[in-house]
Order: C-alpha cells, then sequence, then structure tokens
C-alpha cells in the first residue's frame, strides 16, 4: 500500500527536524542570546495554546515569534549569525517544550500542527537565511526589505494552507477544494496577524534588538484574546441552539440524541458534497431544530418518526418549524432550510436535501434494529428517484463507509 500523504509529511518533517539538530549540534549555537529569547517567546506562545473548532492557529505568537526568527537577518544594527538549521531546531525544541503540559493534561495535539510549523519555518529559514548571511539583501532597505519579508511570510502561508486542506483531505477523504476555501477565507483573520507581527518582529529587532520582543508580543496577545472571546460567543449561541432542539426529546415528540445525530450526520455528508464552513454551520443548526415544528402538535408522532407520515403532514410540521426557529432569532437561513425540508427534492436546496436524507436515514436505521443501517440505506436508494436525492444518498453511503472503515482501523476511538 502507498503511504497516505499525512504520513509522508510527517516523515518530511522529521527527517527536516533531524537534519537541522545534526547540523546544529555539530557546528554549534550562534547567536545564544537571541537563540535564547525567540526560544522563550516560542514556548511562551505554546504554553498558551488554546485548541478548539472555531480557532485555526491556536498558538499565534508561537508561530510569529517562530517566522521571525527565521527572517532575522541583523540584530540591533548587525549581522546575525545564525543559519536554517539552527532555526528549525530552536524552534522545535520551543514547541515540543511548550507542549509538555497539554500533552500532561491529555489534551495534546495531533501531528500535523508541529509537522507544519516545521515545515513552514524551515521553508521561510531556507528562502531567507542563506541569502542573506552572503549579504543579498544588504541594498534592500527601507520600504523593500519589509515587502521582502511580507511577500516570503504570505508565500509561507498559503503553502502551508493548501498542506493543511491536503493533510485532512488525506485523513478524512473530503473534497479538497472547499477545505482549501475554507483556509483561504481564515487567513485574513487571525493568520494575517500572525503574519504582519512575524515580519515587524524581525524588523524590530534588527533596529533596537532583542527588547522588541515583548513590545511586539502585547498586540498579538489582545488580538489572541479577543478571537478566544470570539469563539466562546459562537460555542455559546451552537449550545443554546442545541439546547432548543432538546426541546422534543425532553417534551417526548422524539427519541433521546436524535437531533445531534441527525446533525453530526448531515455535517459529514455536507462535508463530501463540498459545502464550505459557513454553509456547514447553517445546515448544521437547521439540522439540530428539524424536529422543532413537532411542538405544535397536539398528539405526538409515534417516536418522532416523521418519514413515514403523508407528504401534505411533512410539510405542514416543516413549516410549523420554520414559524418557530424564526421566533428565536437563529439566522434566516436555518428557518428557510427546516421550512423546505418537506419538498420535492428537485425544488430544495442542498441543506434541506440533506437534512432529509440524513433524518429519514436516522428514523429507518433505528427502528431496523441490528441490521438496520444496512437496511435503511437500502430502502433510501430505491426511494431516491422520487422521494430523496440521489446525490445525497450516494454521499450518506460514502461518509457511512468511511466511517466503518475507520472504526476498523481505530477500534477505541471515541465517536
Amino acid at each position: 500500500m502507498r503511504p497516505r500523504l499525512h504520513t509522508v509529511v510527517h516523515v518530511c518533517a522529521a527527517v527536516l527536524a533531524a537534519g537541522s539538530l545534526g547540523s546544529t549540534l555539530h557546528d554549534g549555537v550562534e547567536d545564544r542570546g537571541a537563540a535564547l529569547a525567540f526560544g522563550l517567546l516560542v514556548t511562551v506562545g505554546e504554553l498558551t495554546r488554546r485548541g478548539g473548532t472555531l480557532i485555526r492557529e491556536a498558538a499565534p505568537l508561537a508561530a510569529a515569534g517562530s517566522l521571525s526568527y527565521a527572517l532575522l537577518g541583523e540584530i540591533a544594527g548587525r549581522p546575525a549569525q545564525h543559519g536554517a538549521a539552527q532555526v528549525v531546531t530552536v524552534v522545535l525544541a520551543a514547541s515540543l517544550l511548550g507542549s509538555v503540559p497539554h500533552v500532561g493534561r491529555g489534551d495534546g495535539h495531533a501531528l500535523d500542527a508541529p509537522a507544519r510549523r516545521v515545515l513552514a519555518v524551515g521553508f521561510v529559514a531556507v528562502c531567507f537565511q542563506p541569502l542573506s548571511g552572503r549579504g543579498a539583501f544588504d541594498d534592500w532597505g527601507g520600504p523593500a526589505h519589509a515587502l521582502l519579508l511580507l511577500a516570503l511570510l504570505s508565500l509561507s502561508a498559503l503553502c502551508d494552507a493548501v498542506l493543511a486542506a491536503a493533510l485532512a483531505r488525506s485523513r478524512t477523504g473530503w473534497p479538497f477544494l472547499p477545505m482549501l476555501r475554507d483556509e483561504l477565507r481564515a487567513l485574513p483573520g487571525i493568520a494575517a496577524a500572525v503574519l504582519a507581527t512575524g515580519a515587524v518582529m524581525a524588523l524590530g529587532v534588527a533596529v533596537v534588538g532583542l527588547w522588541a520582543l515583548p513590545v511586539f508580543s502585547v498586540p498579538l496577545l489582545l488580538a489572541q484574546l479577543s478571537y478566544r472571546r470570539y469563539a466562546a460567543v459562537r460555542a455559546t449561541y451552537r449550545q443554546t441552539i442545541a439546547s432548543l432542539a432538546r426541546a422534543t426529546e425532553i417534551a417526548g415528540y422524539t427519541p433521546a440524541g436524535h437531533a445531534r445525530r441527525v446533525a453530526a450526520l448531515s455535517r459529514a455528508v455536507g462535508r463530501d458534497l463540498g459545502l464550505t464552513e459557513p454553509e456547514l454551520i447553517v445546515l448544521e443548526h437547521a439540522a439540530l431544530m428539524h424536529d422543532i415544528g413537532q411542538l405544535s402538535l397536539v398528539d405526538p408522532v409515534p417516536a418522532g418518526a416523521t418519514a413515514v407520515l403523508p407528504v401534505t403532514e411533512q410539510r405542514r410540521i416543516a413549516l410549523l418549524g420554520g414559524a418557530v426557529v424564526r421566533q428565536t432569532g437563529v439566522d434566516p437561513r436555518v428557518a428557510r432550510i427546516v421550512e423546505r425540508q418537506a419538498d420535492p427534492h428537485g425544488e430544495q436546496p442542498l441543506a434541506a436535501r440533506i437534512v432529509r436524507v440524513v433524518n429519514a436515514y436516522e428514523e429507518k436505521s433505528r427502528e431496523g434494529g441490528p441490521g438496520g443501517p444496512l437496511t435503511a440505506l437500502e430502502d433510501l436508494r430505491l426511494a431516491a428517484a422520487g422521494e430523496y436525492a440521489p446525490e445525497v444518498v450516494d454521499a450518506l453511503a460514502r461518509v457511512l463507509s468511511r466511517n466503518t472503515e475507520e472504526a476498523r482501523e481505530y477500534p477505541d476511538r471515541s465517536r
């Protein structure tokens, strides 16, 4: 079997790290004060790391410090003596040191993030340090030098976005282009602040020395704090929607966990069909609230199974659900998806088609016992031409197949 892309990336990062470490040990550490200062900055940045689904760059200070060290050509007016190998070695050692508390608490991150960090820093250092050591940039003063640093950092960010999307594609099998769009869309946020801070740090140290590091770290730390608060608000917003969706379960209209399962599977199907991250968020919220119209019924539907009801009754419940959603102040797009989930699939938006297929699958598989999932998928295939969107049913089959393969490969992983 050919190795997967993420394995190849990890091996390349390990080879670069090992070669850099060997070269540094052989030649010794140059400018030890600068190496210690930047290593301390990266370590502090890793200690302040905080991950989450809404945080693309969990350790912006560490990323900015790593890139600025790779672009450091002068220290207080004198030429810097370190090379690209020392840059990679210092960044790797500081990153590993700063990750120790996270690993000890059991929330250590996967290998993809450090591998990307090593490759990005190595790329920038290899492009800049050899030429800077030979004096190639001595005549690049003022704006030209600043533009050079920003160009290198921008190229590095683009390459890292492509690499992140490719790694996700290798691990999940999801379409590459939508994930690349999500990565590129995230660049104007905290990533732009990281790039700008990295360039400013390198320029500041070149003029005033290492005291520039703590001065230019403060704005990025404040931006990181603001971004975390934004992520916390988004998480609270989702929790509020999930709590509203549980009203049907508490009232006995739907089985426990039904909305959560439909939302998780709908998001996976949407990923397979190429929806972007903002579209997936709307889809997930609509899937969580797709049954909320049942609260308007006098007599509950048995087991909350709306897929077996007549089409006119399904549409009535969907319209009632949309009216309820509009009263909650949720995104109007969510209400439109809830309202149209019972329309003919040829007239539905893609998100409504996904919710309808996944909801029917969840209800049919729940009723079918041990063989329910396979029977439910076969029922959807047979009815796809007239009732359910065939492309969504096919995407659901692919997602279920990947989930089965992953469960066999990682039997102890909670899903």
